[in-house]
Formats: C-alpha cells, structure tokens, sequence
C-alpha cells in the first residue's frame, strides 16, 4: 500500500533556507489525479499554515461536495483521498491513532543521497505488501531534516541533461509510474 504527502513545511527555498511554501490549486489536483489513477491509498497536504489549511480545505470540498463533485464524478472520486495535515508529526500520529504502525517513509529528491534505493527495489517491496508513506517536497525540496529522518530516498529522476528541476506534479507522476505503474 502506498500513501503520499505532499509537504509545504519544511522545504528549503533556492538559497537552502528552511520556508514554508503555499500551497497551489494545480498541485492539489494534478496530484490527486496522479494518485487515483495509479492506486494510492491516502494524499496528504501538509502545511502549519492555517489560511493555507483553509484554502486547501475549500478545495478540496468543492470538488468533494459543492458544484465541482456534481459537474465532475471523476474529479470528486480523485479528490476522496486527499486530506490536509498541519505537520509531518501530526500526519506520523495519524497512523498511530488509526492503531496502524508507521508506514516506511520515503523521500523524494532531484539530488541523490546516500540512503537512495533503486525504484525496482522499493516496487518489489510494494508488491510483496509492505505499506510505504512517499514524501514529495515543495518549494527547492524538503528541508535536510525530514531526509535524515526517512527510511530511504528514491534516486532523481530526470534526463541526460544536468538541469533538474522538474514540478512537483510532473516528478510525482514519473514516480508514481515507476513504482506502480503497469509493467
């Protein structure tokens, strides 16, 4: 089983500063598209930020509840498994409290480190029913003590090309599709 969370705080900006970055209409839905489609169990926006807990939160219902789940069934079922966290600890807790032990946190990066393990691996993994909690990272990427705090981080993906510097929504698809994607 895979959840994944999408995490506003903490990343790092351009300059490697820890911020908090906003959370945007786009990434909500291009990432909770990308989830239904390939299985995922659970998408969590995290962000401390209370108007940007609002405004996720009004996102989300309206394509839940109000005149987006009615223009639009797909979107609405996308939508059934995106939910918003205040904090990394908060959504860690959520496991507990559901009387679930922590899932095998995984980090994503455009720069690899010495904890990455291949996708080949962490997919066996998935298929042989190991439950995993796939972090992306805003902003520049999460900030260097959510990656010492994982299990393990999957390797960048990209091209041949040096520059790396994909969206969110577009590394989260890749990832999605090597991990879980229909071989």
């Amino acid at each position: 089983m895979l959840d994944i969370a999408l995490v506003h705080y903490p990343v790092c900006n351009a300059k490697n500063e820890i911020i908090g970055s906003a959370v945007t209409n786009l990434d909500i839905h291009d990432l909770a598209r990308a989830a239904r489609t390939y299985g995922v169990a659970s998408y969590f926006v995290v962000t401390p930020f209370a108007d940007q807990q609002k405004l996720a939160g009004e996102i989300i219902d309206h394509w839940r509840h109000g005149y987006g789940a009615r223009h639009n069934p797909d979107r609405r079922e996308a939508f059934s498994i995106v939910s918003v966290c205040p904090t990394l600890d908060d959504l860690y807790a959520h496991y507990a409290a559901k009387g679930q032990k922590l899932p095998v946190t995984v980090a994503t990066s455009a720069r690899g480190h010495e904890k990455s393990q291949d996708f080949s691996i962490i997919r066996q993994r998935l298929l042989a029913g190991e439950h995993f909690l796939l972090l992306f990272g805003t902003a520049s990427g999460l900030a260097p003590e959510v990656m010492a705090a994982v299990d393990v981080i999957l390797p960048p993906v990209g091209g041949k090309e040096a520059y790396n510097h994909l969206s969110v929504r577009s590394a989260c698809s890749i990832v999605l599709d090597r991990l879980l994607g229909v071989r």
